[in-house]
């Protein structure tokens, strides 16, 4: 068992809602997660659509995109509020289960971001969820060191991966027993 997992899906958006439907599994089974999830909004007449993330377990929703206008083709993330978010993150991470991160992107890719925050949680013992795309898997890979495992994508295997991790920890005497 690996403290770091990843997950990709091939359709737009649908990491996002499987991180999200596993964020809410978690917290209606009362886990303490910590962490962001991904809402995207389309746009009309856009191909664009708006970028916010929550802040686990109970907000705030912060705007990550911006709106660059029709015909950009730069980055439309907004650092700034990913930062705001990185700092809620951080600031809630003493004492969670597990962290959920939306996505090990860009930021994170060029060692900014939530990649201080994912190096905290690994040295508190906290087991990391990410969403992971083919264009950030080889900064990924340098990151995790071989820490890192790739899940399917589907529920089963999320929790299968949870439950696992929290075995190890229960017989290493890091935490109590968590149901999932």
């Amino acid at each position: 068992m690996f403290p770091i997992a990843t997950v990709s899906c091939p359709g737009r958006g649908d990491a996002d809602l499987l991180l999200s439907r596993f964020a809410q599994h978690l917290i209606a089974s009362g886990l303490r997660v910590c962490g962001t999830v991904q809402i995207n909004t389309e746009r009309a007449k856009s191909h664009a659509c708006d970028m916010d993330i929550q802040v686990l377990p109970d907000g705030p929703v912060l705007r990550i995109s911006q709106a660059l206008g029709a015909g950009s083709r730069g980055c439309r993330l907004n650092p700034a509020a990913l930062e705001t978010a990185v700092h809620a993150v951080s600031d809630r991470l003493e004492g969670a289960d597990v962290l959920i991160i939306n996505k090990f992107g860009k930021m994170e890719a060029e060692g900014r971001g939530f990649r201080a925050v994912m190096a905290e949680a690994v040295a508190l013992g906290i087991p990391i969820l990410t969403g992971l795309n083919g264009l950030n898997e080889a900064a990924f890979a340098q990151f995790a060191d071989g820490y890192a495992q790739a899940l399917a994508p589907e529920m089963g295997a999320l929790c299968h991966w949870l439950d696992g991790f929290q075995a190890i920890a229960i017989s290493e005497g890091r935490t109590e027993q968590m149901t999932i």
